[in-house]
């Protein structure tokens, strides 16, 4: 465990990408199966359990200290796990351990006890750790470990360590569970490349550019490009073997127990990509429509049957058993639309591709896009003779979102951020004017903003507090965000009855006067409601 938790603090402590490739590999050279394994699903978010949950840890540190300090010392801190670490103060008669466990063997004697077992033995480790050693072990329970390597870095850093393309690793990665024996022995040189192909698993996704007016609009003509609605959904992969079928988010996770009923509609052997949306009424539903139905593990009938899960295809990469990646992508629509015809899906429709001649055209069609309430993005623009490829490759696929809504609204709450924003006011909650003059919360942000401009607003924050509830402190109505957000919807569980999409700080007005911000009159309008 001892070298788990200094693995973390290099990580997190060092900048560069290559210099925390070089840490990781050095890692897992040197360490044996199946810590290694472990350590790797760890930082790349791929641990399917929690060790303990957080409220251990809290009702642990309040049998421990005074619960207000602790409230205080956590709100200057920024982040639980990192107070525990440095606030832990041992039992008055600790046991000693000999040495730390193995981290493979505190994950498993974790997953040995019962409730009032996996706090006793909590208590024992962290009466034994140093404050790095506890904060390493805190994370790794709740899984909330956050060291700037993204599983795209840890698979790269496969990749080299074996020698071969990262498409490799992206091949089999979906397809392999923690601790990854058979992973490292074929790093190792010691096995084959695992066989996956008795399961159904993820393919990398191809990704698109945001268009460059100025340079790659002359590059797109009708002889060579198709257009299509980029719809506000989430990005999907529907991948069948005939038997068995999963759905996967653009990540890789697999989705499938959120959305049975898309699941059991589906009668094809073969990998589609596409837009995952619902159809409330028949029709295509918002984006708040479908949050209804995201990280619901086991959704109801009810709730199934109110908003039925839809997907519009926009590519084929596999049709029984054949890869279709490296032809064109007139090629595989063709082969998407007769898969369609030959094995009709109810719950899945092929993308439209929207005629166009000029480029005056694919503005208008943009404009159009901004007229749909949030519906639709914007356009996806394709080379019809691109391969798919996983990655976002150069002069591919474009998308071109229409322009943000942009509204002035009021910095109402501040609260401190967390991790390197943890000294800094950095999360804001801001409202707009009701007709009756009330100031109402529409939406929060925290990014948008420069480092410099987060010191000023900080400093602003200090100088103008009113009431403090909790780690939420209330501000003088005195400070204008221009708000930018991608859709609006109704909602009920606001109060000002509205839901931002996306939204962001777009600049600081500090020359605009309170009483001059954006009314909801004016969020009405944009959102057409």
């Amino acid at each position: 465990m001892d070298k788990f938790a200094q693995l973390l603090d290099d990580l997190y402590f060092t900048n560069s990408n290559l210099a925390k490739e070089i840490i990781l590999t050095n890692y897992l050279r040197a360490t044996p199966d199946p810590d290694r394994g472990w350590a790797l699903s760890a930082i790349a978010g791929t641990l399917s359990f929690d060790l303990f949950k957080r409220n251990v840890i809290k009702s642990l540190m309040m049998e421990r200290m005074d619960p207000f300090l602790f409230d205080m010392s956590r709100d200057y801190v920024g982040e639980m796990s990192e107070t525990v670490a440095l606030a832990w103060p041992q039992s008055a008669d600790p046991v000693r351990l000999n040495r730390l466990p193995d981290l493979h063997e505190v994950i498993a004697e974790f997953q040995s006890r019962d409730k009032a077992g996996i706090r006793d033995y909590l208590i024992l480790l962290l009466d034994n750790m140093t404050p790095s050693q506890r904060w390493a072990l805190l994370k790794l329970g709740t899984r909330g470990l956050r060291i700037g390597m993204s599983a795209r870095s840890v698979k790269l850093t496969l990749a080299k360590m074996k020698k071969v393309d990262i498409d490799v690793i992206e091949s089999i990665w979906h397809g392999l569970t923690p601790p990854y024996l058979d992973l490292f022995a074929w790093i190792d040189g010691e096995a084959e490349l695992p066989d996956l192909s008795d399961k159904v698993t993820f393919s990398p996704v191809m990704l698109a550019h945001p268009i460059d007016e100025d340079k790659d609009l002359a590059r797109i003509s009708p002889a060579t490009h198709i257009a299509e609605w980029k719809w506000d959904g989430i990005r999907v992969q529907i991948s069948s073997n005939g038997t068995e079928t999963k759905i996967f988010s653009r990540k890789g996770e697999d989705i499938s127990g959120s959305f049975p009923d898309l699941v059991s509609s589906v009668n094809f052997n073969g990998i589609m990509d596409g837009e995952l949306l619902v159809k409330p009424g028949g029709e295509l539903g918002s984006f708040n429509d479908l949050q209804q139905r995201l990280n619901k593990k086991k959704p109801t009938k009810a709730l199934m049957e109110k908003l039925p899960a839809h997907i519009i295809a926009y590519d084929i990469l596999e049709v029984d058993g054949h890869n279709l990646r490296q032809e064109t992508l007139s090629e595989r629509r063709e082969k998407l639309g007769a898969a369609l015809s030959e094995n009709p899906q109810t719950r899945i429709d092929i993308s439209e591709t929207l005629p166009f001649k000029t480029i005056d055209d694919l503005h208008n069609l943009r404009e159009k896009a901004a007229q749909t309430g949030g519906l639709i993005e914007g356009l996806m623009i394709k080379n019809t003779s691109s391969a798919y490829v996983s990655g976002r490759p150069k002069h591919a696929w474009y998308k071109w979102k229409r322009d943000p809504f942009l509204l002035d609204a009021v910095l109402m709450y501040a609260r401190r951020g967390t991790g390197k924003r943890s000294s800094y006011y950095s999360d804001y909650t801001f409202g707009l004017w009701s007709e009756d003059g009330d100031l109402l919360p529409i939406g929060k942000a925290y990014f948008g903003f420069t480092d410099e401009e987060l010191k000023e607003i900080d400093k602003w924050v200090r100088n103008h507090k009113l009431q403090r509830f909790g780690p939420v402190q209330e501000v003088e109505k005195g400070l204008v965000f221009e708000v930018a957000f991608d859709s609006a919807q109704e909602s009920k569980r606001h109060k000002s009855g509205y839901a931002l999409r996306f939204p962001r700080i777009h600049r600081i007005r500090w020359d605009k006067p309170a009483s001059e911000a954006d009314k909801l009159s004016s969020l009405k309008v944009l959102v057409g409601t």
